[in-house]
C-alpha cells in the first residue's frame, strides 16, 4: 500500500470535477473533429476507426498502468454489465456521427446531451435514486435549454 499524499488529499475532493471538466472539453472536441472529419466519409466507416483508436489508446492505458492480468478478475454479470454499456456506446456512436453528418454541430450536441436529462430519470426508476427539486429543476432547466437550442435558426 503506498503512502497518501498531500496532493492527493487536497485534489480528491475536487478530481471528479476536474475529470468531468475534462470529459466535457474531450466530448465537445468529438463533434468538432467529427463534424470537421466526416464530411467526405461514411458515417458507420468513420466510427469504426474511431473506435479502433480508442482501443488502441485505451489498451496502452491499461498495458502501461499494468491493469492487464485484471480482465481475468472481471465477475461474469459485471462482464455482462459492460458488455451493454459497449453495446450502448456504439450504438450512441453510429447515431451521433450520423446526425453530426447531416445536422448542425450545435445542435446535434445539445440534443445527445439530453443524455443527462435522461440519466436522471433512469437512474431514480433503476438505481432508486433521489430526485429533489434541484436537480428537477436542473432537468427541466437542461430540456428547455436543449430546445431552444435546437429550434434556434
Amino acid at each position: 500500500m503506498r503512502p497518501f499524499c498531500y496532493t492527493e488529499r487536497v485534489m480528491q475532493p475536487f478530481l471528479w470535477i476536474i475529470l468531468a471538466s475534462l470529459s466535457a472539453i474531450f466530448a465537445a472536441l468529438v463533434a468538432i473533429f467529427g463534424k470537421i472529419g466526416l464530411s467526405n466519409v461514411d458515417t458507420t466507416l468513420a466510427t469504426m476507426v474511431r473506435s479502433a483508436f480508442m482501443f488502441l489508446v485505451l489498451l496502452l492505458a491499461v498495458v502501461f498502468m499494468g491493469k492487464v492480468g485484471g480482465l481475468r478478475a472481471i465477475p461474469n454479470k459485471t462482464l455482462l454489465y459492460i458488455a451493454l454499456t459497449g453495446l450502448a456506446g456504439a450504438f450512441s456512436w453510429l447515431c451521433y456521427f450520423w446526425a453530426l453528418k447531416i445536422g448542425k454541430a450545435s445542435q446535434v450536441a445539445t440534443i445527445d446531451r439530453l443524455s443527462l436529462v435522461l440519466v436522471i430519470i433512469m437512474a431514480a426508476i433503476f438505481l432508486g435514486e433521489k430526485i429533489g427539486w434541484k436537480v428537477g429543476m436542473g432537468a427541466a432547466l437542461m430540456t428547455a435549454g436543449a430546445v431552444l437550442i435546437t429550434l434556434a435558426k
